[in-house]
C-alpha cells in the first residue's frame, strides 16, 4: 500500500482528534511531556500483549524476541511508543495511523533506533479494505477517540486472522473515570493535553465485551492499570472503573 502525506479519511476518524494529535509532534517522544503518561504506562502494555500471545499463540516465553515472525498491526499509533517496543520483541510491525505528522516521527525516531517498522499514514478501514489479516491487532487508548464503536469493533475483527489476538485499551465510562481521567489528568495534573477525552465516548467493559461477541471475538482477558500515589508508579491490577485493557481471540 503507497504511503501519502494527506490524511486519510474514513467513517471512525474524528477530524478533530486527529487534528489534535497531529499537532504533538516530537512531544510523543518527551517522557516528562504532555505524552509522558504513555511511556510510564506502555511496559504494562508491552508486558500484556506478550503474555498473553505467548500463552494463545504458543510462543516461547523464554526467547530473547518472544513475538518473532508475528505480524502485528498497531492501530493508531501515534508517535510509535508501543510499536518500537513490540518491533524490539521480533514482531513485524504495521502502524497505522491518520495523522501525517505523527507517521513523520515515528519513522525518523524508529530510523534511529534501527528498527523497520513499516508506518502508514492511513486507516484501519483501508487496512480492512484491502483484506489486509494480521496475527495480533492493538488499538491502544484508540476506541475512545473513534466514531461508531462498535461498528469499528467490528472493522478491527476483520484485521485478525482466524486463531489471532486483539488488544484494546480504553477508559471506563464511571464517575470515577471523569474525576480522574478528565479533572484530573487534564486539567489538574496537566499529564495530557486538555480536551483529549470525551467522558461520553468511555467505554463500559461489559459493553467492550459484547461488542466483541457481536464481531465474532471471543473476551480472553481484561485488566486495570492503576496509578499508585505513594509510588507515583502505574501498575497492572484488578481495578477497572478508570483505565483497562482488554484481550479476545477469533477462533480458527
Amino acid at each position: 500500500m503507497p504511503h501519502t502525506d494527506s490524511r486519510p479519511a474514513a467513517a471512525s476518524v474524528n477530524p478533530s482528534d486527529v487534528e489534535r494529535f497531529n499537532r504533538l509532534g516530537e512531544l510523543w517522544w518527551d517522557a516528562s511531556g504532555k505524552m509522558g503518561i504513555l511511556h510510564k504506562i506502555n511496559p504494562i502494555r508491552v508486558d500484556y500483549i506478550s503474555d498473553l500471545a505467548v500463552r494463545y499463540l504458543h510462543r516461547d516465553r523464554f526467547a530473547k524476541q518472544p513475538l518473532g515472525g508475528l505480524r502485528l498491526a498497531d492501530i493508531g499509533c501515534g508517535g510509535g511508543i508501543l510499536s518500537e517496543s513490540l518491533a524490539e520483541l521480533g514482531a513485524r510491525v504495521t502502524g497505522v495511523d491518520p495523522a501525517p505528522n505523527n507517521i513523520e516521527v515515528a519513522r525518523r525516531h524508529a530510523g534511529k533506533s534501527g528498527l523497520d517498522i513499516d508506518y502508514r499514514n492511513t486507516t484501519a478501514e483501508a487496512l480492512a479494505a484491502a483484506g489486509e489479516q494480521f496475527d495480533i491487532v492493538a488499538a491502544l487508548e484508540v476506541i475512545e477517540h473513534v466514531e461508531g464503536q462498535k461498528a469499528f469493533i467490528g472493522m478491527l475483527s476483520r484485521l485478525v486472522k482466524p486463531g489471532g489476538l486483539l488488544f484494546l485499551a480504553t477508559i471506563d465510562r464511571t464517575t470515577k473515570s471523569y474525576a480522574l481521567a478528565i479533572i484530573g489528568a487534564e486539567y489538574v495534573l496537566g499529564w495530557v493535553p486538555r480536551g483529549t477525552h470525551n467522558h461520553d465516548k468511555f467505554v463500559r467493559p461489559d459493553e467492550l465485551a459484547g461488542w466483541l461477541r457481536h464481531a465474532g471475538l471471543r473476551e480472553i482477558d481484561r485488566a486495570g492499570m492503576s496509578f499508585q500515589p505513594l509510588s507515583r508508579s502505574w501498575v497492572k491490577s484488578r481495578d477497572t472503573s478508570v483505565n483497562y485493557l482488554m484481550a479476545a481471540k477469533k477462533d480458527a
